[in-house]
């Protein structure tokens, strides 16, 4: 318990109120680019986006694309056949059902097509603030190595965090986000410059 609690307060000590790397204006391009994002990196995404933003400004003209145009503007991105069927199916979903302005409820963020639990739960975070936490590779590996969790799905993970951080949990999320991307990486970890080296029991954890 009080390995936790300063687990909690180092990262929110060596992260003061991160945001994500991902480059966006409003809510439409926010939602857009979260879900380009899905096993795609926030560089990738953010090299894709000006030029698919410059064709489609808003969910409208997005929930009016042609497929195939659409498909030229993101791919680059992984899995971008799925990723741009979505995307047209949601914006459809946000004009029809939401009468064009995308929901800031969780269950109808969920209700539309490509927008999982992490995907909801990231744009809640760095749209409201809210008080979730989202699993991507990264907060699990660092969540893991940590022993944090032991979960083997990111939402019995989340599961895990959300029980023992109880609050922050945005500023946590995206903390851990950062912490994996450059410090605490697949390979090659940063160990020696790690502020948690002291805590990690990992066993790939580097020593040299």
């Amino acid at each position: 318990m009080k390995r936790n609690l300063e687990i909690k307060e180092l990262f929110l000590k060596h992260f003061e109120k991160p945001v994500t790397e991902l480059k966006f204006s409003n809510l439409y391009e926010l939602l857009v680019c979260v879900m380009l994002s899905a096993q795609c990196t926030d560089k990738r995404v953010n090299l894709i986006t000006p030029d698919l933003f410059k064709a489609y400004p808003d969910i409208k003209s997005l929930a009016n694309a042609n497929l195939s145009s659409l498909k030229t503007y993101i791919q680059t991105c992984s899995f971008f056949n799925n990723k741009a069927q979505n995307l047209i199916k949601m914006a459809k979903a946000v004009c029809e059902n939401f009468d064009g302005e995308i929901p800031l409820e969780e269950e109808k963020l969920k209700s539309l097509a490509g927008v999982g639990q992490k995907t909801a739960h990231v744009v809640l975070i760095e749209w409201c603030g809210a008080n979730f936490m989202a699993v991507d590779t990264h907060v699990f590996r660092v969540s893991h190595r940590l022993g944090l969790s032991k979960a083997k799905t990111p939402e019995a993970t989340e599961e895990d965090l959300t029980r023992i951080f109880k609050d922050n949990l945005n500023y946590l999320h995206q903390a851990m986000v950062l912490f994996g991307r450059y410090t605490c990486k697949a390979k090659k970890p940063l160990c020696k410059e790690c502020f948690l080296n002291h805590l990690c029991k990992s066993k790939d954890k580097e020593l040299k």
